[in-house]
């Protein structure tokens, strides 16, 4: 009963690592905050490859909801042991600073930084005591290079890489690792209405990226073949950035 959790597991590239986890073995937890067909859709696609999973509603920004839905399927399910996390949830609100508003810092904040601290750390509990685990953070270019008009995504991403290498050192002694993946410009709903035809001729591969190659990137951070691999920030990128 070993299971992977993707947050924002329902769509783009939390649907590519939720199969992809499923292909390891794992059963998934599909979190998804509110379009319940997409998350279906991915349950049925992993059923439908031979895996299986739950789908687990909340909202990653809510710390009370975590703690009741997410706190309370730990509770129910002892024998369930949730040994890949992936901290994938993400939003984008995106404006000049100077004109940004309050909620657009403090919803981005909450969902990409905060829900780090509260999804983990409920998790990362169980994974101590049973001394394994792989924690997989789903950061951005943004947090490594900083984007204009994205002050606060690239705040809550730099944050998230932070945190990132400073608990991969409080927990490598008990068998877990904690990495995180940057994508850079991925064919995903957050990247729809950029132009992608301008956007191509700065990536040196000359095109966006696929969930399905962010997710091979998960699944090598998730497997025990990376145990000696922890508190690093892999860029997929096309060589945007480096």
């Amino acid at each position: 009963m070993k299971y992977a959790l993707v947050t924002g597991g329902s769509r783009g590239i939390g649907k590519a690592i939720a199969l992809k986890m499923a292909s390891l073995g794992y059963r998934v937890l599909i979190n998804y905050k509110s379009n319940l067909s997409e998350a279906q859709h991915t349950l049925e696609a992993i059923r439908h490859a031979g895996g299986d999973g739950e789908l687990l509603p909340f909202d990653v920004s809510d710390k009370v909801k975590i703690q009741e839905i997410l706190g309370g399927w730990i509770e129910a399910n002892p024998e369930k042991e949730i040994e890949v996390l992936v901290n994938n949830a993400g939003i984008r609100n995106d404006s000049l600073l100077a004109w940004m508003e309050e909620d657009q810092w403090t919803d981005v904040i909450n969902t990409n930084l905060d829900s780090f601290f509260y999804v983990t750390r409920l998790v990362l509990h169980g994974m101590i005591t049973r001394k394994y685990g792989r924690i997989i953070n789903v950061v951005s270019l943004s947090g490594i290079k900083g984007l204009a008009g994205q002050t606060n995504y690239s705040a809550a991403k730099a944050g998230v890489i932070g945190a990132t290498k400073a608990l991969a050192q409080e927990v490598a002694r008990q068998g877990i690792t904690v990495n995180a993946l940057a994508p850079g410009f991925i064919k995903t709903d957050m990247t729809e209405g950029l132009d992608e035809k301008e956007l191509k001729a700065l990536i040196p591969a000359r095109r966006f990226g696929l969930p399905e190659e962010v997710a091979h990137a998960a699944v090598f951070f998730a497997s025990k073949d990376s145990a000696y691999i922890t508190g690093q920030v892999l860029s997929i990128n096309g060589g945007l950035y480096t």
